[in-house]
């Protein structure tokens, strides 16, 4: 018998309350689940704080659902839209296209075609096991294959192409070297042999038309799952095309130099539909028919062409240059699962974190929704950081990242729940992690289960929680106070702009707000400027480009570039988000580093020992010392957290004038006594020295800061991921929790802060 296993997801990730939330399950090994909707109060079950918390909530869903095995449709592809049955009376016919592969000799792929695997019928041009381009077409009895001569080289340019004479009952395969000095990982002045021509009687004509015209697959059959697409293509296509006649040899070099070939069945421009906010996931057919291709899984657009001269570095610039598309067998945007359950959560629930708590025998799963209030009704909204949660959705770095125990300064320690997910690699990839070929992977979305969403998840190697799992510390914190708050997320930031933020008197962002949109950027600013009052108490924050792809918010696309602490780096000329058009990377790179905005900005990480803050002298200034009522002069505040033992650390962040932060920032506490394992970030580093770690070099700290904006708005800002998970030890009453209570209490007031007549004031040591 099958052992159980069950996982779901929810689509949307957050909603506000009366909106509808869908469930999606899949389950082995039981056909039936108990259930029951609970609202997630704390995550961490470390003994020193609260535990795992949860309430049961009245709801109608049934007590148990009837489920059943969902299958993933793994690696991505584009179908031709083929609706009159245009392809279905070729003949003889030619394919082509440049391709860049990027995982040769390692197993059958499909470049383009009509084929079905499980027939045996259609045509395709692809990539044999032995790493050689191969033209194969069946008639559902016998199968022809004519392969190249010569292997293809992993990240070179070629034109592939091949031709199928009916009349002749005659194949042909071409492979013509386009190789430049910028085009591919490899230069001219490497001796290898490119080109090959071979051409084979065939022993029979191909059943055409069966199945529809797919880039990068071929279509396969099983009773179990059904239809699905396999042999999936790792590597570059850049304008493919279809012909209903032979081409002869010179019309494809002259296509290899640049030149169109007249009269196409359907030419797939991959450089056309580019505009200054990016480009969809619909390659057209500029041809007379019209037969535009729909990409699946998101192939990776706004890549270098076969013709790219290294000039520029943006699609935007060059578009001709960018035609290249990058496929890959291992990725997941949309599993497209069948719904479970849907569930309205009513107008009067309470702004939190909701869950779907499934469970059979000694096995269960939470399916976490965010719920925003149906109106905004407390004066503090906490934001939910979903960007920086889909970025690290079900990461592998502790598997995977060669860098992982340096990182982390231990042997990574991986439960049997880590080995289990490692292995469902059906469940896509997070933006920390590399594709088969080593590309890195600039896509996630919410619509696939995210085991990092569960609340009792430790992060792998870690030992501690992350993102959301961590976040409910705040929350439990705020709760038990007697604090009220709404829940909104980087979506509804990035959606709605400035009006999520402008209900609210307050906005705290959670322990790690790492990747931000302009748009979320731009209303942050806007608030602030405006009398709105932020605490940042977090680390790493407001760092990295990012946008929601282009018609789906559910998915988020980055691109990794030149510098920041980066689990891979785009290939050159490819950092730019097809999402928008704009440039990805450090949002310090782009001239608005997160000191300009909130006073801190990344400067180190470290897994091993947090620290506690110190006072600073600017603590003891009139215009500040209000937050530290109840504060000794020398007592450590956070010498204790869930987040290894003290409230500085994991990620920190630090004040710098040179970086923006305002000139009147009053630095009131910093960290101290980090290890080496807290090495400076490498964007701080234009040389390689030794004595960059947390013993040597006084950068690497966490600064806690104060700063008023505009009409009574100000900024308290602690760098620290740890911070928030300090704030549950001893019930919930400690000194972190004391300078909460501080700023909360001031913030929540209208009108002037405490301290704000003595600005300008000459600064009093004592």
């Amino acid at each position: 018998m099958t052992d159980v296993r069950m996982f779901g997801y929810s689509d949307p990730l957050s909603a506000r309350a009366g909106k509808i939330i869908n469930f999606m399950i899949s389950a082995e090994g039981t056909k039936k689940v108990n259930s029951k909707i609970v609202r997630l109060i704390h995550g961490d079950e470390n003994s020193e704080g609260p535990g795992f918390l949860e309430e049961e909530i009245e709801t109608d869903i049934p007590d148990v659902l009837e489920v059943k095995r969902q299958y993933v449709q793994l690696g991505s592809y584009a179908e031709v839209k083929d609706h009159n049955n245009i392809l279905s009376e070729l003949k003889s016919f030619s394919i082509c296209a440049f391709i860049w592969p990027s995982y040769p000799g390692k197993q059958r792929q499909t470049i383009l075609g009509s084929w079905s695997v499980s027939d045996g019928i259609g045509y395709a041009l692809g990539i044999n096991p032995e790493g050689k381009l191969e033209f194969w077409i069946g008639d559902g009895k016998l199968v022809d294959h004519v392969e190249a001569e010569i292997k293809l080289v992993p990240k070179v340019w070629v034109l592939a192409a091949a031709t199928f004479d009916a009349k002749k009952r005659e194949a042909r395969i071409y492979q013509i070297n386009v190789q430049n000095s910028w085009n591919s990982h490899i230069g001219p002045v490497v001796p290898y042999e490119h080109n090959s021509v071979v051409a084979e009687k065939t022993r029979i004509l191909p059943i055409i038309g069966r199945k529809s015209f797919l880039l990068s697959g071929s279509h396969e059959y099983n009773e179990e799952r059904g239809d699905f697409i396999s042999l999936i293509y790792n590597g570059k296509i850049d304008r493919p095309a279809l012909y209903d006649r032979v081409l002869s040899h010179q019309e494809l070099k002259e296509a290899s130099a640049g030149d169109r070939i007249q009269n196409p069945l359907a030419y797939w421009d991959t450089s056309a539909g580019y505009d200054e906010n990016g480009i969809s996931d619909e390659i057209l057919d500029v041809g007379s028919q019209k037969l535009h291709a729909q990409g699946v899984n998101k192939p990776v657009r706004g890549m270098t062409g076969w013709n790219w001269k290294g000039k520029d570095d943006s699609f935007r610039l060059a578009p001709h240059q960018y035609g290249g598309i990058s496929f890959h067998d291992d990725s997941l945007t949309d599993c497209k699962w069948d719904i479970t359950l849907s569930w309205t959560p009513p107008d009067n629930i309470k702004s939190g974190v909701y869950a779907l708590k499934i469970w059979e025998k000694d096995k269960e799963d939470y399916i976490p929704v965010i719920v925003r209030p149906s109106q905004p009704r407390a004066k503090i909204a906490v934001q939910m950081s979903t960007f920086t949660y889909l970025a690290y959705a079900n990461e592998r770095l502790a598997f995977d990242a060669p860098t992982a125990q340096a990182i982390v300064g231990h042997t990574p320690v991986v439960s049997d729940e880590d080995i289990e997910a490692y292995k469902l690699l059906e469940f896509g990839l997070s933006t920390y992690d590399h594709h088969k070929d080593g590309a890195g992977v600039c896509f996630s979305s919410w619509k696939r289960p995210i085991l990092g969403l569960r609340p009792k998840f430790r992060i792998s190697g870690m030992t501690i929680p992350w993102a959301l799992p961590a976040d409910l510390s705040l929350l439990w914190w705020l709760e038990n106070e007697n604090y009220d708050f709404d829940l909104i997320t980087d979506h509804d930031l990035d959606r709605e702009g400035v009006e999520a933020l402008k209900p609210y008197k307050m906005v705290i962002n959670v322990t790690h707000p790492e990747y931000y949109s302009e748009k979320m950027l731009d209303g942050t600013e806007e608030y602030l400027t405006n009398g709105g009052r932020l605490l940042y108490i977090g680390g790493n924050g407001y760092y990295w480009v990012t946008a929601p792809c282009k018609d789906d918010p559910s998915c988020i696309e980055v691109r990794k570039l030149d510098t920041g602490s980066r689990a891979w780096q785009a290939e050159p000329g490819e950092g730019y988000l097809v999402s928008t058009g704009e440039k990805s990377g450090l949002w310090r790179s782009r001239g608005r580093p997160p000191q300009k905005l909130v006073g801190l900005g990344f400067t180190a990480e470290g897994f091993d020992q947090s620290q506690p803050f110190e006072r600073m002298p600017d603590s003891f200034h009139k215009r500040v010392a209000w937050i530290f009522e109840g504060i000794g002069e020398t007592e450590e505040i956070g010498d204790f957290g869930l987040g290894f033992g003290g409230a500085a650390g994991i990620e920190l962040d630090r004040y710098d004038l040179s970086l923006g932060t305002p000139p009147h920032t009053m630095l009131v506490a910093a960290s101290y006594g980090h290890s080496d394992n807290y090495p400076l970030v490498s964007e701080e580093i234009t040389y390689a020295f030794p004595g960059r770690g947390g013993s040597q070099d006084p950068q690497v700290r966490g600064d806690m800061i104060f700063f008023t904006t505009p009409k009574n708005g100000a900024v308290f800002a602690a760098g620290s991921i740890a911070w928030s998970q300090a704030l549950p030890c001893f019930g919930g009453k400690n000194n972190v929790g004391k300078v909460m209570h501080n700023i909360l209490n001031a913030f929540l007031k209208s009108g002037p802060l405490p301290g704000s007549s003595f600005i300008g004031v000459e600064k009093h040591w004592r």
